[in-house]
């Protein structure tokens, strides 16, 4: 009985260690796949990947997690570079880009979600398109890192958590290499009419044909000397060409937020495997301490006084191990206030953009999407300038010509 009922306490005592989990992939040490031959121009898809999601961090997320909002927020720009440039490596896709919303006119699609990420652990979500509307695979992976992650990294190549980039870019690369025969011309050719449309519905509407599961095929192609096909695919150059120079700017952050995110990965690390250290010993004392208490006054051995001496020798050991515990504890909070101080914003603004086209300069501004959103609108009224169509009645945001 008392034994039964002390190692209830103990199991009570430590029952507060449990960690997150997810219904995810576990990675392990794994090489990328990178072609092995030059894969023919015609064969290639271009990718886009959206700028990452994460859930807003509420402020016991951010005490349990020991993470922040500005962090999370960098980090959905972060990951999704480091993966473009992982793709790149592979030498297995066309143009990789990341992109600040998603889009029906890019070849493939990539979108995550950021479910967990810090010095000692990083989950994401991944989900995989193509212009088609089918759906590749959809993956949740995971990968622990330890010290040894965080040597002999190389900015743009290796990462902490290398392998996860690795298994997703050689995940993409089987689902590619899956595609029946035809598939990546219907897909081009899909992306493209799909850009078309978006420009000159009245004109392409009926070119494409989108089921309930809105999964689109291709119902004719437009002639090879189709002015307005021609006219719109440079259009569609221009807009390649901006994301490219979004992409310049997505770098620079990249390439300035690298060295303080290393840096302040390794200390979280640092800082959770001492954490986890001194919780565990916290809750073992705890545990003891409220075992020796316990066993205090279940015993009542003997009315004598040494067995009263004993009582007392024991409740008093007991209440000191629990106060060592929750002093312990006390010194976990304080890791966690340190993971918190070294957690400073790494902001991703967006500075206004002058761009002259057709002999007129426009600004752009806002962040990142706001701006692409105006950029669409811009090449919209210039294609409509351009043919004679009457815009449609929801011509986008505005997009102010600069002085």
């Amino acid at each position: 009985m008392l034994v039964s009922l002390l190692g209830c306490i103990l199991v009570t005592a430590l029952s507060g260690c449990a960690s997150h989990s997810y219904n995810a992939r576990n990675v392990e040490a794994t090489p990328i796949q990178i072609a092995q031959q030059e894969i023919p121009e015609a064969d290639l898809l271009d990718v886009g990947i959206v700028v990452f999601e994460s859930a807003e961090l509420t402020e016991e997320d951010i005490e349990d997690k020991g993470t922040n909002n500005e962090i999370r927020q960098s980090e959905t720009h972060f990951i999704p570079c480091h993966l473009r440039n992982t793709l790149q490596r592979s030498a297995q896709w066309g143009a990789v880009r990341v992109i600040p919303e998603e889009s029906s006119t890019h070849d493939v699609l990539l979108t995550g979600t950021i479910l967990e990420s810090n010095g000692q652990e990083l989950v994401i979500k991944i989900k995989a398109t193509d212009a088609r509307g089918r759906l590749w695979y959809e993956e949740t992976y995971r990968q622990e890192a330890t010290g040894v992650s965080y040597k002999d990294n190389i900015p743009w190549e290796q990462d902490a958590y290398q392998n996860l980039y690795n298994t997703i870019a050689n995940d993409l690369a089987d689902h590619r290499k899956k595609l029946p025969a035809g598939s990546v011309d219907r897909i081009r050719s899909i992306a493209k009419l799909q850009f078309a449309r978006d420009f000159a519905p009245d004109a392409y509407e009926d070119y494409l044909v989108e089921n309930d599961d809105q999964e689109v095929t291709l119902n004719r192609l437009p002639a090879d000397d189709d002015p307005q096909m021609a006219r719109l695919m440079t259009i569609r150059e221009r807009d390649h060409m901006y994301i490219d120079t979004l992409n310049q700017y997505y770098d620079g952050f990249y390439a300035g937020m690298w060295p303080a995110y290393e840096n302040w990965r390794k200390l979280d690390l640092t800082e959770r495997l001492a954490r986890e250290e001194i919780e565990k010993s916290a809750m073992l004392r705890k545990a003891g301490g409220a075992m020796l208490v316990a066993l205090a006054i279940l015993l009542e051995v003997t009315q004598s006084g040494a067995g009263n001496m004993l009582q007392g020798v024991m409740a008093v050991s007991g209440g000191q191990v629990f106060m060592s515990g929750i002093n312990l504890s006390k010194q976990a909070e304080m890791h966690s206030a340190a993971i918190a101080e070294l957690s400073e914003s790494f902001g991703a603004d967006m500075e206004p953009v002058n761009l002259e086209l057709k002999g007129q300069t426009y600004e752009l501004t806002g962040s990142a999407q706001e701006q692409y959103r105006q950029w669409r609108a811009l090449l919209r009224q210039i294609y409509l300038r351009e043919t004679g169509f009457e815009p449609v009645a929801d011509d986008g945001p505005d997009v102010s010509v600069a002085d």
